[in-house]
């Protein structure tokens, strides 16, 4: 195949695409099929959502017409027909189910399912993971695993394509510079048919591009992400690729979708351990995680885009390399994705989230929680200040305290000297000695501030460091409730009811002074 003919295919379905977005546009400015904000959505205005429609209508336009009219590419479409049946049926599936998605909305699983039957069919007709090829080491070869594992990668490929579908020109780069690495390792493999497919990708991005660059005009919606995300699957593991090295088949592919590849996967785990349901939309996306760290629309793209070129030369790199230069392009592909990783802050978020989830439903709130409504009839019961404390003892048994420690301000029995260290009144267990790094304490006046005489200390393990506000809160609804019982036993420990009367009138009379 002449390299005239990847040329004319670029430029061609470039100026299809042109040509076809504006009318795309404008169809569904008529008809109401926009993308309104809100939500998930960062943008301001609505938008037409459809500019799949463009992108595949391009697509088809232009490879049918090559085929039709390029006397070499005709006779390799009819060697490689089965390769055509795979691209267009599946790539118009897809397309289809995405526009359906677009304009009415389907279930996550039954989209799931689609994904499947696509991969399914691209196996059928020859787009298989057979083996792979590890350096040093025989191939291995997948067996009966050849078709979950394909079925795997497709619909991988298809849904990190459609999560990074988040900010404008977003998804159309990512994909924009993972086809350079396909046509490059497609002509490098002496495949002329894939790399005439992929020169017409990439010109189908390219002139979609102009409108959905920041600020877009129109987006391509999940009819142009699972149409796209479709081709760079089955191209990423066509017969070339598969027969290629491991660095081709496997880590030229891998580097080249490493930005969507490791999204999804963090979105995945984030979901996993958020407990919610794996295809469940969020905002803890790379793009929103840029966008929450105060960089514009524009910035977040284009860092992303140099991410994205780093990788695409670093996988060229591979494709291309020797043993040592591949070496060398892995380490920069590692330093990028770890780089970009750290800088959005994934594991800072998946850390946040982890602990908030412990914070809500920690082991010693979720004890709390529970005798919180067994506290008032033990204190009711309880007739003395030994017993009344014995019932922080219950508490702290049953809360899976580490310990408590009940003080009293220095002092005679009805005095108070101010500045006075506290002294320890009781403590439970009484031979407590858990002061390791890993205890958090928590301690609380007994009675208002200004009136108490003495105070409670609790303490736990927690790896969390310090105290939730959940626990603290339940904790303050603990030492209140005791607080009151030791009035009415008369304890030393709180004031008594005249004193608090004659503090609270006084607080009243400076106020009414003030005004």
């Amino acid at each position: 195949m002449r390299y005239e003919t990847y040329v004319v295919g670029f430029l061609a379905a470039a100026a299809m695409s042109a040509l076809l977005t504006p009318l795309v546009r404008r169809l569904a400015l008529t008809r109401g099929w926009v993308a309104t904000p809100g939500g998930r959505n960062v943008h301001t205005t609505p938008t037409p959502r459809v500019g799949g429609i463009a992108m595949f209508s391009a697509f088809v336009v232009t490879l049918g017409g090559l085929i039709a009219l390029v006397p070499e590419a005709r006779d390799l479409a009819s060697e490689h027909w089965n390769w055509i049946v795979a691209l267009f049926a599946g790539g118009t599936l897809m397309f289809g189910v995405g526009l359906y998605d677009d304009l009415r909305k389907m279930r996550a699983l039954h989209k799931l399912f689609t994904h499947i039957a696509v991969g399914a069919l691209a196996w059928a007709c020859g787009f298989r993971i057979d083996s792979i090829d590890l350096p040093l080491l025989p191939a291995i070869s997948m067996g009966v695993f050849s078709l979950p594992i394909t079925v795997f990668w497709i619909a991988g490929i298809i849904n990190a394509v459609n999560l990074i579908d988040g900010l404008d020109g977003l998804a159309a780069g990512v994909v924009f510079f993972a086809s350079i690495t396909n046509l490059v390792v497609a002509i490098l493999s002496g495949s002329p048919l894939v790399a005439v497919w992929m020169s017409v990708l990439l010109g189908v991005v390219f002139g979609f591009l102009f409108f959905n660059f920041n600020p877009a005009r129109i987006f391509m919606g999940d009819s142009g992400s699972y149409f796209l995300g479709f081709v760079l699957a089955v191209t990423s593991i066509s017969g070339p690729f598969q027969k290629a090295s491991f660095t081709v088949s496997v880590l030229a592919p891998l580097a080249a979708l490493g930005v969507p590849i490791i999204d999804t996967l963090f979105a995945m785990v984030r979901r996993v351990l958020e407990r919610r349901p794996i295809f469940s939309p969020d905002r803890g996306h790379l793009h929103h995680r840029l966008l929450d760290m105060g960089i514009t629309h524009r910035r977040a793209v284009l860092i992303i885009y140099a991410a994205c070129i780093c990788l695409t030369g670093a996988s060229i790199v591979v494709a291309l390399g020797r043993s040592w230069e591949v070496g060398v392009a892995l380490v920069a592909i590692i330093a990028v994705l770890g780089g970009l990783v750290r800088f959005a802050g994934f594991f800072e978020q998946m850390n946040q989230a982890r602990r908030q989830r412990q914070r809500i439903r920690g082991r010693e709130t979720e004890h709390l929680r529970r005798l919180i409504h067994a506290l008032r009839p033990r204190l009711d019961a309880a007739d003395t200040e030994e017993r009344v404390l014995d019932v922080l003892e219950w508490v702290r048994a049953e809360g899976g305290l580490s310990f408590v420690e009940i003080y009293r301000y220095a002092g005679d029995s009805n005095e108070v000297t101010p500045g006075a260290p506290p002294v320890l009144v009781r403590r439970f267990p009484p031979d407590t000695t858990e002061r390791t790094t890993d205890v958090v304490t928590a301690r609380f006046p007994l009675g208002p501030e200004s009136l108490a005489r003495g105070d409670a200390k609790f303490g736990w393990s927690s790896e969390l460091g310090d105290v939730s506000p959940q626990t603290d809160i339940l904790l303050q609804l603990v030492v209140d409730a005791v607080a009151d019982r030791l009035v009415e036993v008369g304890s030393v420990l709180v004031a008594k009811p005249a004193e608090a009367e004659e503090a609270q009138a006084t607080v009243l009379h400076v106020a009414n002074a003030a005004k």
